[in-house]
């Protein structure tokens, strides 16, 4: 990806994920801004145009976006899949009912571990905590995990849907919760817990 399509895919998430508010932008309630709009923003500007929006969202590794046609309004409208710290309706996810996933799997760093074996995984300020469904040597794995993730922590899903914890699955085939009602998952839903590198165990 060019130093250019970079930018501007950086500049979408943020605006698409948590920046859309802040910045005045008309976001539907299931996450959508009108393309011709988002293009006017400051960051983009004369610098972009729907062709260069449309070549980012065909050729992103990690079908991070969405495009649509609103054929009530004739506007081409664009979406992040997941990853919002702005409210938006979760329409366009697929609840997950059974544990059919063979693994499910959250990617972390030694610097939070310490604190998350004790409390779980907090949502933070985002909608959801990400899963991916598998790790980083499934080829299949298309989004859910960053590439230098340090430790994998494997999660139970039959066990957190036996008590009620909410999973969905984004169109980018990333596995979403919000956790428990206060938006953590707790330890007692890890199952295995191993440092990428070198697979020992850490629980």
């Amino acid at each position: 990806m060019s130093n250019k399509d970079t930018h501007l895919s950086k500049t979408l998430s943020w605006l698409l994920r948590h920046g859309a508010t802040k910045e005045c932008l008309n976001i539907s309630s299931d996450g959508y801004i009108s393309v011709r709009e988002i293009l006017q923003h400051r960051s983009l500007r004369g610098r972009y145009n729907k062709e260069d929006i449309e070549r980012v969202v065909a050729t992103n590794s990690k079908q991070r976006f969405k495009l649509r046609f609103n054929n009530s309004t004739n506007i081409l409208e664009i979406k992040a899949n997941q990853g919002h710290s702005i409210q938006i309706s979760d329409d366009d996810l697929i609840q997950i009912l059974e544990p059919h996933y063979e693994t499910v799997v959250h990617g972390t760093y030694y610097k939070y571990w310490s604190k998350i074996k004790i409390e779980g995984l907090s949502r933070m300020k985002r909608k959801h905590i990400h899963f991916a469904k598998g790790t980083l040597n499934d080829r299949n794995v298309i989004s859910g995990l960053r590439q230098d993730v340090e430790i994998y922590i494997f999660i139970d899903l039959t066990k957190a849907l036996a008590d009620g914890i909410l999973f969905f699955e984004s169109e980018n085939g990333v596995i979403l919760t919000k956790g428990n009602n206060i938006g953590f998952l707790e330890p007692k839903y890890f199952w295995k817990v191993i440092d990428r590198r070198t697979g020992a165990s850490l629980l």
